[in-house]
C-alpha cells in the first residue's frame, strides 16, 4: 500500500480552467457534498494547487486498486513521515480511518454525521454561477443555460453525446432502484408525487418491496438528486417533485413540456439562494419570509394573468403578500393590482437579482 500511497503523493494534479464557485474551501476540515458531477473534485484540486506540493495528499477513494484494510494500516504513518499538511479523501467512504493531519478534507455524495467536519453544501451551478462559463452575457446565455443545466462537465461533451454521457454517469453512481425511481421523478418534474405512486407504477415492472422503495426514494432525497416541496400548511399533503437539474429530464425522459422545465429552474435559483419556499393551490411558490408569492410564466400573457390573480386573490388578502413576482423568459412589465404589488421579470434579471 505504501507504494500506491507514494504515487498519490507524487502524482501531479491538474485542473482544467477552473471558475470560482459560491462554494469554497477555507482552512477548516471540512465534509463536502453534492451529487455527481456537480464540481466537488475539481473544488478540492484547485485549492489543493494552491498549497505546497509536498504538503497535501489527495487520494480518490473509488481507485479500484486501494485495499481499505491495508490503507488503514498505512495512511497516518505515510502521512507523519512526510509530514502531510492536508488530506483529501474524494468520494470518502465510511470504512477508511482518518490520519492526524492538520486539515482533512472529504467528499461525498452521502452526508456523514462527523461533527469535526465543517459542512459544505454543492449544488450544480446556478445560472450566475454558469455564466462564468459563457463567452457572451446575452439571450444565448440563458438559452444555453436551459439547454446544458447546471452540470460543469456538460460543456465539454458534445450535444449527441450529453443524454447517453449522463444516463451512463447515473446508471454508475446509482442502484438499479434508485435509477428507476429517478427515471419516474423526470417524468414527473414540478409536479404533485408521492413515494407510494411511485411504488405503484414500479411494481408493474419488477419486484420491489415498498419498504425498499421508501429507502432508496429517501435516499435520493437526502443526497440531493430530487427535492420536494411541502404544501403550505399542509405537511402531509402530497409534495412537488423537483430534480436537482433540468438535464435529468433530458436524459431519462421524452417528454417535452417547457413550463415544467422553467419551474424547476426557478425552484432550483431559490434552493440555491437558501429560501424557504412552499406552494399552494394555484401558487407555484410562495415564500412566508418575504410575504411574496412567486408564479412560473414563461410566456405569459396579460390577460390569462388577471384570471391567474383573481384565482389567488383569498390568499393574497389572508397572508398579506406583499408582491406577487412573475418570472418569465423575457418580458418586463408590471401590473396594478388592489391588493399587492404584481412584477413582471426576466428570469435572467431575477437569478442574478440580490
Amino acid at each position: 500500500m505504501d507504494i500506491l500511497l507514494e504515487e498519490f503523493y507524487k502524482t501531479d494534479l491538474y485542473v482544467d480552467k477552473f471558475h470560482d464557485r459560491k462554494v469554497f474551501i477555507g482552512d477548516s476540515s471540512y465534509q463536502i457534498n453534492g451529487v455527481s458531477q456537480c464540481g466537488k473534485t475539481k473544488l478540492v484540486k484547485n485549492y489543493l494547487l494552491g498549497l505546497k506540493k509536498n504538503s497535501y495528499l489527495y487520494i480518490d477513494c473509488n481507485d479500484i486498486r486501494i485495499d481499505i484494510e491495508l490503507l488503514n494500516t498505512t495512511l497516518n504513518k505515510f502521512c507523519n513521515k512526510n509530514k502531510i499538511d492536508v488530506l483529501v479523501l474524494d468520494n470518502y467512504k465510511e470504512s477508511i480511518n482518518f490520519a492526524n493531519v492538520s486539515q482533512l478534507i472529504i467528499t461525498s455524495q452521502i452526508r456523514h454525521d462527523i461533527k469535526s467536519l465543517q459542512q459544505l453544501q454543492l449544488f450544480p451551478l446556478d445560472y450566475e454561477e454558469f455564466l462564468a462559463y459563457e463567452h457572451k452575457y446575452d439571450s444565448s446565455a440563458l438559452n444555453h443555460f436551459f439547454q446544458l443545466g447546471g452540470f460543469p462537465s456538460m460543456h465539454k461533451i458534445h450535444s449527441d453525446e450529453r443524454n447517453l454521457y449522463f444516463q451512463h454517469i447515473l446508471q454508475f453512481t446509482l442502484s438499479d432502484i434508485e435509477f428507476d425511481i429517478l427515471s419516474i421523478c423526470a417524468k414527473f418534474m414540478s409536479q404533485k408525487l408521492s413515494a407510494f405512486t411511485i411504488y405503484e407504477k414500479l411494481k408493474l415492472i419488477r419486484k420491489i418491496s415498498k419498504d425498499k422503495l421508501y429507502k432508496s426514494f429517501e435516499d435520493l432525497v437526502s443526497k440531493n438528486y430530487i427535492h420536494t416541496l411541502s404544501k403550505f400548511n399542509h405537511d402531509r399533503a402530497t409534495k412537488k417533485i423537483y430534480l436537482c437539474d433540468t438535464s435529468i429530464k433530458t436524459a431519462l425522459s421524452i417528454e417535452k413540456n417547457f413550463g415544467r422545465l422553467f419551474e424547476n429552474m426557478i425552484f432550483l435559483e431559490l434552493l440555491k439562494s437558501n429560501v424557504k419556499s412552499y406552494y399552494d393551490d394555484d401558487i407555484d411558490f410562495y415564500l412566508p419570509s418575504s410575504d411574496e408569492i412567486i408564479l412560473s410564466k414563461p410566456f405569459v400573457d396579460e390577460r390569462q394573468l388577471f384570471k391567474k390573480l383573481e384565482s389567488i386573490e383569498a390568499f393574497i388578502f389572508t397572508h398579506s403578500i406583499k408582491k406577487v413576482t412573475v418570472i418569465s423568459m423575457n418580458k418586463e412589465s408590471s401590473i396594478s393590482h388592489p391588493l399587492s404589488k404584481v412584477e413582471i421579470v426576466p428570469f435572467d434579471i431575477w437569478a442574478l437579482g440580490d
